[in-house]
């Protein structure tokens, strides 16, 4: 008989144990960490304290997953007050890439609007079919460039379309040396918020 088959027979048999009800307590059952041997009851004991460890791991990473949540909401909202304070499109344009450095801790970031100074057609191409941000582990196309000598020791970017209803009016750019920084498959609804931030406060300055 296959240990398969004892083991359907047992589910499918629940009164077989009440009728044998001394034989649980003469099994005996190799320790789960080797040594000795237990008895049934101690070894279904040693499998619910096992259950409530990976209970309590999975509840404490929960935990901190919550908290980090909160912070990065805090901290856009506290990126969004400040844009208030910009009262003119030279201000916003020094001062959303500083915002983000600063709140944030985002290495580097750049921000370029396509109004007086688009950028290369692929760039325009790329970020007009982006609906949201995307986050790579290159460059995409010539937008290293826009880092300057530091362009060489980045490794993970983050990029950001900025839109006007339906029309792309730029683009702002994260990136950082560390390659896991951002990644293609890191969540971006955060991303998204600062992205929808930075263009309702920019939108206004620009000439339709």
């Amino acid at each position: 008989m296959r240990a398969e088959d004892v083991a359907q027979y047992l589910q499918s048999n629940p009164q077989f144990f009440e009728g044998y009800a001394d034989l649980l307590a003469q099994i005996s059952l190799p320790h789960p960490h080797g040594g000795r041997t237990i008895s049934l009851g101690e070894r279904q004991l040693l499998a619910l304290r096992e259950k409530n460890k990976e209970l309590e791991r999975k509840l404490h990473e929960l935990i901190e997953f919550a908290k980090e949540n909160d912070a990065l909401q805090h901290k856009v909202h506290e990126f969004v007050v400040a844009l208030f304070a910009s009262r003119d499109l030279a201000t916003l344009q020094e001062m959303i890439p500083h915002l983000l450095r600063e709140i944030f801790a985002v290495p580097h970031a750049a921000l370029r609007l396509w109004q007086g100074a688009p950028p290369s057609a692929e760039v325009l191409a790329f970020a007009d079919t982006q609906a949201h941000p995307v986050c790579l582990h290159h460059a995409a196309h010539d937008t290293t460039d826009w880092f300057g000598e530091q362009a060489a020791q980045l490794h993970s970017f983050a990029y950001l379309p900025l839109h006007a209803g339906s029309e792309t009016i730029g683009l702002l750019v994260l990136a950082s040396e560390d390659k896991q920084r951002f990644y293609p498959e890191m969540g971006t609804v955060f991303l998204q918020r600062i992205a929808e931030a930075a263009s309702a406060a920019l939108h206004p300055h620009l000439i339709s």
